[in-house]
């Protein structure tokens, strides 16, 4: 086997594993609803009361998959977290849960300009966003494209080119197919959620499409956002290293905090940890994600 399918076989199986438990942890019971938004019925789901925190899980994913106990464990259930707080919002995208697809690309743009019109919907004026991999990459857009909608952005594992990823990912992607989730808890999770549940091949088709086109947000209109963003990677997730570092200095990182001001952003880069695992670090990002959130800004 070459190194390219050993990475799209373990990729998969891990996010198999991720799946598998979030969709047996089950949550308490939220307000849900659908939000008929540029084309589509979002699904969205709300817990907890206080100020809005947005949610958008990553690619083949799900609300319960992304975030209600993966691996699992209680113990890495953000939802219960972050909504003791705070009122959290969480989104089933384009294509994805409760979401039918639409005849649209599944664009990190379109995406966001959802979110922006599902705040609209729910007459939230400003909402901080967090947004995992796919949905961080949505969250991005929504502080370039919508920024009187965003106040401030937690990103976990995403790069804003595609030059950002290690070449082994980016060599992966293309060949994820419907096949390679046969008999997997994301079909089978498919096919219990979505409004077309004979339609999986399609689906996967769509988002394979998505994740393997070549893009480039901008480094000038990243730097341009206002809204402080946390940037959350693993050292093993597969952003390069030197990526992180670009999109930090974009953000204002870099500086020496003791000698002069200091960015509203930040950055943590989790030991141990891969794309997947991530997830899986919920007792320590989701305090360190509750600073920030509340964090005023900085002295200077």
């Amino acid at each position: 086997m070459n190194p390219t399918m050993k990475t799209t076989v373990f990729f998969v199986s891990m996010l198999m594993t991720m799946l598998a438990a979030g969709v047996a942890a089950g949550q308490q019971k939220p307000v849900t609803g659908y939000a008929p938004v540029n084309g589509l019925k979002m699904y969205y789901e709300i817990h907890g009361e206080g100020e809005p925190v947005v949610l958008l899980h990553g690619a083949f994913m799900t609300i319960a998959s992304n975030w209600t106990a993966p691996w699992g464990n209680p113990a890495n259930d953000w939802i219960a977290e972050l909504s003791k707080p705070r009122k959290v919002i969480a989104v089933e995208m384009q294509g994805h849960g409760r979401t039918a697809d639409i005849d649209r690309d599944m664009s990190p743009e379109n995406l966001a300009d959802d979110v922006a019109a599902l705040l609209d919907y729910l007459k939230i004026p400003k909402a901080d966003v967090l947004g995992y991999s796919l949905g961080g990459g949505a969250a991005m857009q929504c502080a370039i494209r919508h920024p009187e909608k965003v106040r401030k952005v937690v990103i976990l594992s995403m790069a804003f080119r595609s030059d950002g990823w290690v070449k082994e990912k980016n060599d992966a992607i293309p060949k994820l197919t419907a096949e390679a989730f046969k008999g997997s808890p994301i079909e089978a999770e498919y096919k219990k959620l979505s409004p077309t549940p004979d339609k999986f091949a399609d689906f996967v088709k769509h988002v394979v499409a998505m994740a393997a086109k070549p893009y480039d947000f901008g480094a000038d209109k990243f730097k341009a956002t206002k809204a402080p963003m946390f940037l959350i990677f693993g050292d093993a997730d597969g952003v390069r290293p030197e990526h992180i570092a670009e999109m930090f200095s974009l953000k204002g990182g870099g500086v020496s905090g003791d000698l002069g001001p200091r960015s509203e952003s930040r950055l943590a880069i989790l030991p141990d940890t891969t794309h997947v695992m991530l997830m899986n670090r919920m007792t320590t990002i989701v305090p360190m994600v509750n600073d920030f959130l509340d964090a005023k800004p900085p002295k200077q």
